[in-house]
């Protein structure tokens, strides 16, 4: 199975969580939530647990990842990354302005419906 990273450009950070949130089943799917930066080295935000969506709001320009438990909220994010399967979204990683990267790891990857997006 191929898999790449790509980042996706801010203009589309809206689109894809979009489309995201709205054709991925993700009754049943785990997360885990890492925080990593130089200040506080890496650290577990929550451990495999139930993800219930991630959705960029456009209007406050910030990012929601609700899992279990947890809204992990990242404000002023400049650079998103996706790890990809050829039909699959395996991780997310978001940069945001102080210079944390936020890492989203879905144990079992979600399935991507067929898209013009590219």
């Amino acid at each position: 199975m191929i898999e790449r990273t790509r980042e996706i450009p801010r203009t589309e950070w809206g689109t894809y969580f979009d489309f995201v949130s709205k054709h991925l089943p993700l009754e049943g799917k785990r997360a885990e939530i890492e925080v990593a930066a130089l200040s506080l080295g890496d650290q577990i935000e929550a451990e495999w647990v139930p993800i219930h969506g991630i959705v960029y709001d456009r209007k406050d320009d910030l990012f929601e990842i609700a899992v279990e438990g947890l809204d992990h909220l990242i404000y002023k994010p400049v650079r998103v990354w996706v790890e990809e399967g050829p039909d699959t979204l395996k991780a997310v990683e978001i940069e945001d302005a102080e210079g944390k990267t936020h890492i989203v790891k879905l144990r079992e990857p979600l399935a991507l419906p067929p898209t013009s997006q590219g």
